[in-house]
């Protein structure tokens, strides 16, 4: 599977090759008996051998491929992080969702180059879908066939679709604003994952609110959004390239409206 040819960045067809290996690392143990490993000693964030066998795999290419690049891992953790490009890895977004059962996760490949998310990569190898970006465009290769990804207008909170991973996760100051935004909203969707940014810049939803993100949660996804025609930005509207507070909008007139709300609780 070969994503098209939509991207003058060099590096842009590395992340398929990323993607297939990541996809056969991890596949072997989708719905099947794997023992889950909690990495908290209170509270609870599972990880399995398929997370860590899947990073392991990208990072064995990127050092064979790109010896001088950097990686910055969910699993293993940095190394090189001063190089100009740094990939940035989540084998399993919503490892929740896998231990489940739910196709509602996937691979994060994202590149920063001089700190700017510059390249990214959802890929979930189940249904066979792949959406990438590199933040001048956007685009989707599975099984509706290959095409360019474009957000859609939305002006008003109260035509928004919104999504979030679970409004559990938000401090109770920062609750309170998004339940505010809620309450005005279309619909919410919540257990998403990183698919809420690949449906907001496909057009089928408007806004992704979420917080305490690490980079690994997020880089990737910030040249898909933002080469579709949306926006990302922390809640303050500063660089999402580090995580915490993030939202994503498909218009630039929602993110707006977004952002007087949550920077209130930033």
């Amino acid at each position: 599977m070969t994503s098209p040819a939509k991207s003058s960045n060099p590096l842009a067809p590395f992340l398929d090759v990323l993607a297939d290996a990541a996809t056969q690392a991890i596949m072997p143990h989708f719905r099947q008996g794997f023992e889950v490993d909690n990495k908290k000693h209170t509270g609870f964030d599972p990880v399995t051998i398929a997370d860590k066998n899947g990073e392991t795999a990208m990072r064995t290419l990127i050092n064979n491929t790109h010896p001088d690049h950097g990686i910055l891992g969910e699993e293993h953790g940095p190394e090189n992080l001063d190089a100009e490009n740094v990939w940035v890895l989540d084998p399993i977004d919503g490892t929740r969702a896998f231990i489940t059962g739910l196709p509602t996760w996937g691979t994060l490949i994202g590149l920063r180059t001089h700190s700017i998310p510059s390249l990214g990569m959802m890929v979930q190898p189940y249904v066979g879908e792949r959406f990438a970006g590199d933040g001048a465009r956007a685009w989707y290769h599975g099984p509706l066939g290959t095409k360019t990804l474009a957000t859609r207008t939305c002006d008003t909170l109260q035509d928004a679709t919104l999504f979030t991973t679970t409004p559990a996760l938000f401090s109770e100051g920062e609750r309170q604003a998004y339940d505010r935004i809620e309450a005005t909203a279309r619909l919410a969707r919540y257990g998403t994952d990183c698919y809420a940014y690949c449906m907001v810049a496909a057009g089928h939803g408007d806004a992704v609110i979420e917080s305490g993100l690490a980079p690994y949660d997020i880089v990737a996804l910030v040249p898909i959004v933002e080469g579709a025609g949306g926006v990302v930005t922390t809640w303050t509207g500063g660089s999402p390239a580090e995580g915490g507070q993030i939202v994503a909008s498909g218009s630039p007139r929602l993110h707006d409206l977004l952002l007087a709300e949550l920077s209130k609780a930033a």
